[in-house]
């Protein structure tokens, strides 16, 4: 019998989750960034989109058309129910990217993304997916692929290997997903409590299992459960995507783009030191023990020449999405967390406080007097749009055209909240993509367009909701078995929902 599957796990459904670097908009901010010519992007596709929830965020916040294939048919029927009545529902597949890529009603795309299955997925595949690429991008399109990559993995690889062989070879059949993946950790954590050298050889591993238990079970199912799993080093990805006719454009992951946070003086001097871009990256990879890469490649890449790219960025609209009272001066990257100077960040977010957007130039402009220049407004721009606090922003005209479809999403996405924390985004047509919004936040949402128009009724609405799953909620880690205090508690959260949160959620068009 034909294993439809191909190796891959699907007996648990992959998360809820939602991409940024997937959105075109932030890609367009990536390559000015790093000088290269970006696509116009009006055609899309995302092979593997999960649950179908970038996607589906992409396609309603902004104006590109978008296609792809997830080969599981539960994902990809709630991916279809959320595009109901939008464009988005007809170019949905369920099909496999064998049979997927070698479709000949497709067109020719500005832009492919593909989220972490590259490290899921076979060679045969990898093939698939590599001819797709030289045959459907447009030359000045865009790839966006993200993959488990080395040296990072190097001590705590082998546990894929050693969970994946517990399952194969001594869980019982018909357990459910969830046990199986509970057995291989107590496994594991025996195997490392016996004194095992590798265990003390690497003694990172005991703590690598103590963080496995605490994530979701679905998403270590999918990381470590599949029949191919391979972290690749950076050279052997660009000999993939160099083979489809691709060059490496820049990170999708913006605080890369800002070496101080990331490289020693003498670390940078060594990298420079490198005239071969392919091996900067590898080096860099060791410099950083690297887990995971997001890349952008790009071909037939072209170079801007300085006074374009200034030009460019000068025209580039972001908004603030944090309260300015909530943004940290404090910013993580390979060097550990650095402190951002109040005297060139403070402005900066005094002129984008009103959560509108505003392009560089303004800021240059604005921030003129306090001697900031525009090459310190990108740099900021890129670490707190790094740090989620920023985010590229459309024109007027793509905002109000989209304003529609992106609401019509967030009422679905918001009914959901009834029954469960799942979805952790909303659809925003300023951003052209996702928006983080708490469930409880959502509630309250789904409650206002319901007709709840006071702090109590929202409050009420809320609380129904959760007793009516039996779910209460938190307080110190714990569930709050009071309902008078619960009562009060959600009633201080609808107030600072009214008061703060919702301004924030109407300026970036997630709510009215």
């Amino acid at each position: 019998m034909h294993d439809w599957s191909d190796g891959y796990m699907t007996e648990l459904a992959y998360t809820y989750g939602y991409y940024p670097e997937l959105n075109p908009l932030r890609a367009r901010l990536a390559l000015l960034e790093a000088g290269i010519v970006p696509p116009e992007v009006r055609t899309a596709c995302e092979l593997g989109f999960g649950q179908g929830m970038s996607i589906a965020i992409h396609a309603a916040a902004a104006d590109a058309a978008w296609h792809g294939t997830d080969f599981n048919p539960a994902q990809v029927g709630f991916a279809r129910e959320l595009a109901q009545d939008l464009p988005l529902a007809a170019n949905l597949s369920d099909e496999a990217f064998e049979a997927y890529c070698q479709r000949a009603d497709l067109p020719q795309f500005d832009f492919i993304a593909l989220h972490g299955i590259w490290s899921w997925i076979s060679d045969a595949n990898r093939r698939v997916i590599a001819s797709f690429i030289e045959r459907k991008l447009k030359v000045g399109g865009v790839v966006y692929v993200s993959y488990n990559t080395q040296p990072g993995w190097a001590a705590t690889g082998p546990l894929t290997e050693l969970m994946a062989g517990f399952d194969a070879a001594l869980n019982p059949p018909g357990i459910g997903p969830a046990a199986r993946i509970d057995a291989a950790l107590d496994f594991a954590d025996g195997l490392i409590a016996s004194g095992a050298l590798y265990g003390k050889v690497n003694p990172q591993v005991a703590e690598h299992l103590k963080r496995l238990r605490s994530q979701d079970r679905r998403y270590l199912a999918h990381e470590y459960f599949n029949r191919d799993w391979q972290p690749m080093p950076f050279a052997r990805m660009r000999t993939w995507m160099e083979g489809a006719r691709l060059s490496y454009a820049t990170s999708a992951q913006f605080i890369d783009h800002v070496p101080m946070l990331n490289l020693t003086a003498p670390q940078q001097d060594m990298l420079a030191a490198i005239p071969d871009a392919g091996f900067r990256e590898t080096t860099r990879d060791f410099i950083v023990n690297r887990l995971f890469r997001r890349d952008y490649w790009v071909r037939g890449a072209r170079r801007l020449a300085p006074a374009d790219r200034t030009g460019r960025l000068r025209a580039v609209r972001v908004v603030l999405v944090t309260p300015v009272a909530n943004v940290k001066l404090k910013v993580s990257g390979a060097l550990g967390e650095a402190q951002l100077h109040e005297d060139v960040y403070r402005p900066i977010l005094a002129a984008l406080a009103d959560h509108r957007p505003h392009s560089l130039g303004e800021l240059e402009t604005v921030l003129a007097p306090h001697g900031t220049t525009l090459a310190r407004i990108v740099e900021a721009v890129m670490i707190l749009t790094g740090a989620g606090n920023l985010h590229p922003a459309q024109d007027d005209e793509a905002i109000a055209h989209a304003r529609a479809g992106a609401l019509l999403l967030n009422t679905r996405l918001c009914a959901l909240a009834r029954h469960a924390e799942d979805v952790g985004c909303l659809a925003s047509p300023v951003t052209g993509g996702g928006f983080p919004v708490r469930r409880i936040d959502q509630l309250f949402l789904l409650g206002r367009s319901l007709g709840a128009a006071s702090i109590e009724a929202l409050a009420d609405f809320a609380d129904t909701a959760l007793q009516a799953q039996g779910q209460r909620i938190m307080k110190d880690g714990q569930p709050v078995l009071d309902d008078a205090v619960q009562t009060g508690m959600l009633r201080d959260q609808a107030h600072s929902f009214e008061t703060v949160r919702l301004p924030v959620l109407q300026a970036m068009g997630v709510a009215t």
